[in-house]
């Protein structure tokens, strides 16, 4: 859509109500891999595409994958259900002990954290899982210098402030939920409630709020970190470094970073309008890219692994009917961008990419 607007994008989305099943179902598989995919590598997560998919999908471990980040992978697709199923039930108002649980089921359970320090020594401090925080935190922004979120004393009475603003505002209903979903992303953002988790946190609750009213859920890609992180910072050097002036910061105080959200939101939209209504044996989708191969070879290779997972190159030659060095470019290129994987038990193809028909 040309010069897309947020409003353009909602209308075109609006126009597809209400969706099928079936559409439902693939909107809901291709959410599920992206978000808990993207969520977590903005946080450090190893967990490649594809190990995500086939992690959430079939429950399966491939390759050589880090224990933490696989356990963290499978709790976050459990807290996102936990929070798409409490969003459907409109009239129940946000609370404090629903954001404690959510945590808890993210995070699990407590642990330790190890910090060596100059000279040698070394200490240590425990993560609480479903518990404000106990230790002041911070970041150290991109420039170098240290940011402060709110203190362990006044996490509570901001958090109590933030929560019940939310309800206030959305029974009154002078902010549209976008509006809402940012102003309760960056008021979350500049309390840091938690000593871990708050970014995944904070992008589970403006699905919250935007599946609460009936939008489409968004994600936050990883790829684009620092478009997420910049507009923060914009935000930040606007309100100020206090960190009660950004649990009360005003959407005219954040601009720069609604600016960010609305584009965001816009974008992911229309996105899943075009997944859901385009319909063209090129085209594809991986990570929220709408992928168009030049060749329609790639399509039909793809096809073909998709319904003969076990296939040589030589196989591939003979139902594609191109040479054997054009096989191996193909397979080189789809594996360079990860679309695909060689199974090393089987050595079955592993198709990461999803087609529009």
């Amino acid at each position: 859509m040309r010069y897309l607007t947020l409003d353009k994008a909602i209308e075109a989305w609006r126009k597809l109500q209400p969706l099928s099943d079936e559409d439902r179902t693939r909107l809901s598989r291709r959410f599920t891999i992206d978000f808990n995919y993207n969520s977590n590598h903005l946080e450090g997560n190893t967990l490649t595409y594809g190990q995500t998919e086939i992690l959430l999908l079939f429950g399966k471990v491939i390759g050589e994958a880090n224990v933490k980040d696989v356990q963290d992978m499978t709790a976050s697709n459990v807290t996102l259900n936990m929070m798409k199923e409490e969003a459907t039930i409109k009239e129940t108002p946000l609370t404090q002990a629903f954001i404690r649980t959510l945590h808890k089921t993210l995070l699990r359970e407590d642990y330790t954290v190890y910090r060596n320090l100059p000279g040698g020594m070394q200490t240590s401090y425990t993560v609480h899982a479903g518990q404000y925080k106990t230790r002041p935190n911070s970041v150290i922004t991109r420039y170098g210098d240290r940011f402060e979120y709110a203190s362990p004393e006044e996490t509570p009475a901001l958090m109590t402030d933030l929560v019940d603003w939310y309800n206030k505002a959305e029974a009154e209903g002078k902010l549209s939920p976008v509006e809402l979903a940012v102003l309760f992303h960056y008021r979350y953002i500049r309390i840091h409630p938690f000593e871990d988790g708050n970014g995944r946190i904070a992008r589970l609750l403006v699905n919250y709020i935007l599946t609460k009213h009936d939008y489409p859920m968004i994600v936050v890609r990883s790829r684009l970190k620092n478009e997420y992180l910049e507009a923060l910072h914009a935000a930040d050097l606007i309100v100020g470094s206090s960190p009660s002036a950004g649990a009360k910061a005003s959407l005219t105080k954040i601009k720069p970073f609604v600016q960010y959200f609305k584009k965001l939101l816009a974008k992911e939209i229309y996105n899943d309008v075009l997944f859901l209504t385009e319909h063209d044996e090129n085209l594809w989708w991986y990570d929220g890219e709408r992928i168009e191969f030049r060749s329609l070879n790639y399509s039909k290779l793809l096809v073909l692994m998709m319904s003969e997972p076990v296939l040589t190159l030589e196989e591939m030659q003979r139902h594609l009917n191109i040479n054997m060095s054009a096989v191996k470019k193909l397979v080189n290129q789809l594996m360079e961008k990860k679309y695909i994987e060689r199974g090393t038990e089987d050595g079955s193809w592993r198709v990461f990419i999803t087609p529009s028909v």
